[in-house]
């Protein structure tokens, strides 16, 4: 999607990545085979380039400085950032310390540890410190009895975090240009189920003084982060109004999805003119929209067949994204499907009609299978 966003404004994107003939390679430049932490792979990208930039946080951002330095390319986001993201317990201490709102957590290395955590929180969400998505990486523990079967499955270092009453989550897509200039994208409500994002409604169904808090809380956000580039800043609603971070993706990110039909500029055009520190897009929105994630379907893995999409490329007012993910498999994030409402009037008008786009997003997104019938 970066790719697609660039090639427009007259830039090659060179793509490093791990797997052969990746899912960017068809409207990339180039491909770089490497993996992530792969140093000769980074110092070869990094002679080709203008400026570099990294979509996933397993990015190795003392090798992407070096390489950097060496090649006289800058790096947005700049590595730094990237390095205290990485680690999840470091991210919140340091929003915490710049007096940013973030739930209640600690650290956890042992088993006993944190059967008394779970007893003074009265249950707490086990994250890794590292790494994890999509709901890896994440583990609920209700009573002490679970705490050593839960950071079992960890499997490294760990933190536990509060479990929140919270009424819904959200997310704001930040951006960090030329000159400290910082601009919002409209906030998103998102769904998620088993941990994974399942939809996203934009705008999202809160009240006007959470969509203020968050658009606040997100700007400050930013303050704390440095380089330029696009920021997923993942959110909770408490049931008292109170807005939380919950995790900083500094990258495009899927909660972003839907700017691609349903903002002026979308996330990934934005990300693109904000490393090379090109002037920023607008990024009003255009229209309502409800993005829903195609999801693999079937049990084991297998080479990936995307079936009935017939009725999603036949509805006027959908948009249909394949990400070319060679193979399939339970839950994994294959593609998207963009709902939007051109008709619709002001941004902040008729929640009821972004309930009927939810739902419409549904039934077309469960229109599509991987399963042979």
């Amino acid at each position: 999607m970066l790719g697609e966003a660039a090639a427009p404004l007259g830039v090659d994107l060179v793509v490093l990545d791990p797997t052969p003939d990746c899912p960017a390679a068809p409207v990339a430049a180039d491909q770089i085979v490497g993996d992530f932490d792969d140093a000769n792979a980074i110092d070869e990208l990094a002679a080709r380039a203008d400026a570099l930039t990294f979509e996933i946080e397993l990015a190795d951002p003392d090798r992407m400085a070096a390489a950097a330095a060496e090649h006289g390319v800058a790096v947005h986001p700049d590595p730094a950032t990237l390095e205290t993201i990485q680690d999840k317990l470091v991210q919140k201490e340091a929003l915490a310390d710049a007096g940013i709102p973030v739930p209640e957590l600690v650290a956890v290395a042992t088993a006993e540890g944190l059967e008394r955590v779970v007893e003074e929180f009265g249950g707490v969400m086990l994250k890794a410190r590292e790494g994890g998505y999509d709901g890896r990486g994440n583990v609920p523990v209700e009573s002490p009895d679970e705490a050593a079967a839960a950071l079992d499955a960890i499997g490294g270092a760990a933190m536990a975090e509060e479990f929140l009453d919270f009424e819904r989550e959200v997310a704001v897509m930040g951006l960090k240009g030329a000159d400290g200039e910082t601009r919002t994208y409209p906030v998103t409500e998102t769904v998620h189920r088993e941990e994974i994002l399942r939809e996203s409604v934009s705008p999202a169904r809160a009240d006007d003084a959470v969509v203020t808090e968050a658009e606040s809380v997100a700007r400050d956000v930013l303050e704390v982060l440095d380089g330029r580039g696009v920021y997923g800043i993942e959110l909770f609603e408490t049931r008292e109004g109170d807005v939380l971070v919950n995790e900083i993706a500094p990258r495009p990110h899927n909660s972003g999805h839907w700017t691609i039909e349903g903002a002026h500029t979308s996330q990934f055009e934005n990300h693109v003119r904000a490393v090379l520190g090109w002037p920023l897009g607008p990024t009003d929105l255009v229209a309502p929209a409800v993005t829903a994630n195609v999801l693999g379907d079937v049990d084991e893995t297998e080479p990936a067949t995307l079936r009935n999409v017939e009725s999603v490329l036949d509805a006027p007012d959908a948009d249909l994204h394949w990400y070319g993910k060679d193979d399939v498999y339970s839950l994994r994030k294959m593609g998207h499907l963009t709902v939007t409402d051109r008709d619709a009037g002001s941004p902040g008008d008729g929640e009821t009609d972004r309930d009927a786009l939810l739902s419409r997003a549904r039934d077309l997104r469960d229109g599509v299978t991987f399963r042979d019938a």
